[in-house]
């Protein structure tokens, strides 16, 4: 009976750990849209012209390239909370610095801390150490529910609180939101959630390693399927990234959309992504393998990207959304999930932080290639180079499907 009931108390504390990881990462992603919402208007005011909020946008990239990994080690070697707590204390500097910029090298100073603000990653790692591994895409998926909550909470929230108080109250507000999430961190999140001999084994390589070891963390990718995997993940969600960072701008210049409109389009995102991570990725998880799901959604992008072509106004932007969110989240999940099922649970934090790091890489390349294509051949080109790209991923993924059956056969 002792027993059992250590078993009990054990299942409660760990599901009170991952609602809480749930609550942070919501938390996160709502003052990261918040100044989503803003910087866009505030880059307008300071002078800025699409080139130049390219650069701005390609600054953050190279900076979280650099930061993704090495977080993700930090948080292997020396644990969840003093990782989690890193990423909330450079989101406060962030903000607060967010609140000063009133000149254009002040907006790119208030950048610097984002090579440490991976509070996504942090809190992945929490759920994939919590989980096991037949749960994990479902308990990742879960995350995503929090990232359309805190789009649509965080867009509304920026919106609304830029176009009444402006952008330094609104900044201020996300720099007090970041100080509760550090608390929260502090107060829930336990030092080391990773099961007892795999945590032996971090606490050993902390005492010969180092966190910015490239050696330890380009490792991961000579295990079974992990360069296969990332490859595919950089390839085939370069167009749809290109896109993405480009939004801001289409929807202020192709849509011409107010911030106000701006942000509850957003939440209208937040929407679709919450009803698609809640209530279908789960059940498409439990039905069908990872492989034949990101077949799903490479196909599904590609087509989507026919539809961006003849796309003119935002209410067919608005119906394409829905299937483009499925392939998205569908995408970033199975993915993931496959990763750090690749490599032994010490290293789940170093791959989702490389994983974070692909999302850093295409806004790197992202506003380059994405004010290229805008400024010279207009919004549908997206779709041109998203249907081709992905085109190609899926004939690939085809091939090699086939080509494994075959060899299992004989």
């Amino acid at each position: 009976l002792s027993r059992v009931g250590k078993k009990k108390k054990k299942t409660e504390v760990v599901r009170t750990i991952l609602r809480m990881t749930y609550l942070i990462a919501a938390l996160d992603i709502t003052w990261l849209f918040v100044q989503i919402s803003i910087t866009p208007y505030l880059a307008k005011r300071l002078g800025f012209d699409t080139l130049w909020f390219g650069y701005l946008q390609t600054m953050v990239g190279v900076i979280q390239l650099l930061g993704g990994p090495i977080f993700g080690r930090f948080a292997d070697l020396f644990g969840a909370r003093m990782a989690l707590a890193l990423s909330s204390s450079a989101s406060v500097v962030y903000f607060v610095l967010l609140a000063m910029a009133d000149s254009v090298p002040m907006l790119f100073i208030h950048k610097l801390p984002a090579i440490f603000m991976h509070a996504l990653p942090g809190t992945q790692m929490v759920v994939a150490d919590l989980t096991e591994p037949e749960k994990r895409a479902d308990a990742l998926a879960k995350l995503g529910l929090c990232f359309g909550f805190g789009m649509i909470t965080g867009s509304s929230l920026g919106g609304t609180l830029s176009t009444r108080y402006g952008e330094t109250f609104t900044a201020c507000m996300s720099a007090a939101g970041s100080l509760l999430s550090l608390a929260l961190v502090l107060k829930f999140i336990p030092k080391h959630t990773k099961k007892r001999t795999s945590q032996e084994e971090a606490d050993k390589r902390t005492a010969k390693g180092s966190v910015f070891n490239l050696g330890e963390i380009t490792r991961l990718m000579k295990f079974p399927g992990v360069a296969k995997t990332f490859t595919v993940k950089i390839i085939s969600g370069l167009p749809g990234g290109v896109f993405q960072v480009m939004f801001s701008i289409i929807a202020m210049d192709f849509f011409q959309l107010k911030a106000e409109q701006t942000g509850y389009l957003m939440a209208y995102i937040g929407v679709v992504q919450m009803v698609i991570q809640g209530g279908v990725i789960g059940r498409l998880t439990a039905r069908f393998s990872e492989d034949t799901l990101l077949l799903l959604s490479v196909g599904l992008t590609s087509l989507i990207g026919l539809t961006q072509i003849v796309m003119t106004n935002v209410a067919q932007f608005c119906f394409i959304l829905i299937p483009m969110m499925l392939s998205l989240s569908l995408f970033n999940v199975i993915t993931d999930s496959m990763l750090t099922k690749s490599v032994p649970p010490t290293d789940t934090g170093t791959m989702l932080g490389m994983c974070a790091s692909v999302q850093s890489l295409l806004r790197t390349i992202g506003p380059t290639i994405g004010g290229f294509l805008y400024q010279n051949y207009g919004v549908s080109s997206f779709g041109c180079i998203q249907f081709g790209v992905n085109s190609l991923v899926f004939i690939y993924l085809l091939r090699s499907s086939r080509g494994r059956t075959e060899a299992h056969k004989e």
